[in-house]
């Protein structure tokens, strides 16, 4: 497998640490408010990156953490006249009631930084000791940028240029205008806890540091986020963790490309900033994963809701073809002769999608491998084809859309008995030839959310989508 390597620069042969075992570092969400589209991209990339290596055969060891102290969840907490901790613990039960939705698979470890408090007091005094952070008088404690000779590599700048272009934060206690905190004296009315250097809090970079090589070792695979992430986050942590360790600390690093909505950076000020709660209301979040994927995660995607529209009809198409698929199995006869070229179809889709994923996890063209499978099945497949040859294809079917997260629900009448006798009421009414009433309780089924077809096999019901 190929991966591009953000620090590198290319992309490069991935070997894991340990023979079979990969762990990654997703940065997750600051918990103050409900997460946007924005994130959602990297949370449902490399949530499908994880599951391209457990299809791979890899023990995979996945560490996605939650900022649960930061300015912004100050700031809302106070306007809302609850505690941090409250606000914190109510938009982490809402990530994962809007990740669920998604099809984002649960991390091994969700840390949150509040919890973490030691591991950061740990790490922050190592720094001092090599001399790569300082106290102020005031109890703030910045890091030493100056004092790491890599600061810069991965986002392929030095010290100088960096300087030059990012917005600083002016404070006359820093040494250098480019040292970053790694832990804030307590201001009136905010939470703290206590540390060497007086009640205080952690810094937004010193966490995922700490947090990393606590469940995860000095050394990770893969770290991963969005491209905005670059610098300074991930510059910085790498200062931190090498600076302390004095060992790589990631082996490979992933971004994400920008998302942009209607042709436009996303922006409050612009109206066109949108939580994934919002969409929900509108769409499907099974269409906003498959849109999602249906770009290269490293390249920049355009929000749109044509765009939406566009990857449910994808989507329809699959859900469709499969419950078509599932309908004539259960008609068609045990015994038969396998058409070879369909089989042939099956090795080359697999390999296919192995083939796209495995060239930097190109999710767009293993998509489309699925759909050439989808067209040969239904040119292929008949009521005449043995059951065999219509469990290899719905095999792979939901063997390859399970790696990208999508054709999970379940869109028959089969657990619904409501429904099941409302197709058995119909099915004796046409027997009968009561037209009236089989076209009475074909409204009641639709009416119902279903899609019913009368084809040569009898009644093929599915749930609309």
């Amino acid at each position: 497998m190929q991966i591009y390597n953000t620090q590198t620069r290319r992309k490069e042969e991935f070997v894991p640490i340990e023979e079979g075992k990969v762990s990654i570092y997703a940065c997750g969400p600051t918990v103050y408010n409900y997460f946007h589209i924005g994130n959602a991209r990297p949370f449902i990339v490399f949530d499908t990156l994880r599951r391209y290596l457990e299809h791979k055969g890899y023990e995979v060891k996945f560490v996605q953490n939650f900022t649960d102290i930061d300015d912004k969840m100050i700031r809302r907490a106070n306007e809302e006249g609850i505690t941090v901790k409250e606000l914190g613990d109510r938009y982490i039960k809402e990530y994962y009631k809007d990740a669920d939705a998604l099809g984002i698979e649960r991390a091994t470890v969700n840390p949150k930084a509040t919890e973490h408090i030691s591991e950061i007091i740990d790490l922050i005094r190592k720094l001092e000791e090599k001399g790569l952070a300082y106290a102020c008088p005031n109890g703030d404690v910045y890091y030493n940028t100056r004092g790491f000779a890599g600061y810069g590599k991965l986002s392929g700048q030095n010290l100088d240029d960096l300087e030059n272009g990012a917005r600083i934060d002016v404070d006359p206690n820093k040494r250098d205008p480019m040292d970053f905190a790694v832990w804030k004296a307590q201001k009136p009315g905010e939470p703290a806890w206590e540390s060497p250097w007086g009640m205080g809090r952690p810094g937004w970079h010193i966490e995922c540091s700490a947090m990393s090589m606590k469940y995860l070792g000095e050394t990770i695979d893969i770290h991963c986020g969005g491209k905005d992430l670059v610098f300074p986050h991930h510059e910085n942590e790498i200062a931190q963790s090498e600076g302390a360790t004095g060992k790589p600390f990631v082996h490979y690093w992933m971004h994400n490309g920008f998302i942009n909505v209607d042709n436009q950076k996303m922006s409050k000020s612009l109206g066109n900033f949108f939580t994934v709660r919002d969409i929900a209301k509108e769409f499907d979040l099974e269409a906003v994963r498959m849109f999602m994927l249906s770009a290269h995660y490293r390249s920049p995607i355009n929000f749109s809701r044509d765009m939406i529209e566009q990857a449910k009809a994808s989507l329809d198409r699959l859900y469709n073809a499969r419950d078509h698929y599932l309908f004539l199995m259960e008609k068609a006869p045990e015994e038969g002769t396998l058409d070879e070229e369909l089989m042939a179809q099956v090795k080359a889709t697999r390999e296919g999608f192995d083939a796209a994923m495995d060239d930097d996890m190109n999710t767009a063209d293993a998509i489309g491998k699925i759909f050439e499978l989808v067209r040969a099945a239904n040119t292929m497949l008949s009521e005449n084809s043995p059951k065999a040859a219509f469990k290899a294809v719905l095999d792979t079917l939901h063997e390859l859309c399970s790696v990208l997260g999508i054709l999970n629900r379940k869109t028959g009448a089969s657990e619904d008995d409501g429904v099941q006798a409302l197709l058995d009421a119909r099915a004796k009414a046409r027997a009968e030839k009561n037209w009236a009433e089989s076209d009475r309780l074909r409204d009641e089924i639709t009416a119902l959310g279903y899609v019913l077809k009368d084809t040569k096999q009898g009644q093929q019901v599915t749930k609309a989508l």
